[in-house]
């Protein structure tokens, strides 16, 4: 609704449209990608695409997956790429992750099978890994790399 909502008045071009987050953000972008239309291209940095991988629970979800096996399931982008790759617009994708991210949801395993995925299914995707940072990152090297990824990835949506 927002999207529409700004497009309607003219604050949006919806050929540039894109968005992003990271961690939860990240999963949060994975999933509008991978069930709307809406936005051309997504930036999504040290996220968990796969919530099969945190079987004893994940956010608010206090069930295990032997208890909630369908909630893990629908919550995990990774199960809905053949989905995402088949609608009428698919909007691509910018995978981030720190090499050492300790945090047990979101390992560098999980940017990385999703982007396998991705590929597997044809849609447009990079995957970066930055070398020695965790979850968040800190070194000036990498930070700046990061923005210039995202930059480059967004000045891919120009005419």
């Amino acid at each position: 609704a927002a999207v529409n909502y700004v497009t309607e008045r003219g604050v949006c071009d919806p050929d540039r449209c894109a968005v992003g987050g990271h961690s939860y953000g990240s999963f949060m972008t994975a999933h509008l990608l991978s069930h709307t239309g809406l936005f051309a291209a997504g930036i999504g940095r040290s996220g968990a695409f796969n919530r099969t991988l945190t079987p004893m629970s994940f956010q608010s979800e206090d069930r295990s997956i032997w208890e909630a096996q369908d909630v893990y399931i629908t919550m995990s982008p990774l199960m809905h790429v053949k989905k995402y790759s088949l609608q009428e617009r698919v909007g691509k994708l910018l995978l981030i992750h720190g090499e050492a991210d300790e945090n047990s949801g979101t390992y560098p395993m999980q940017s990385e099978r999703y982007f396998a995925a991705l590929k597997a299914f044809g849609i447009e995707s990079r995957l970066v890994i930055l070398p020695h940072e965790r979850h968040s990152y800190r070194a000036k090297e990498s930070i700046l790399h990061m923005a210039w990824e995202q930059e480059e990835w967004l000045k891919s949506l120009d005419p």
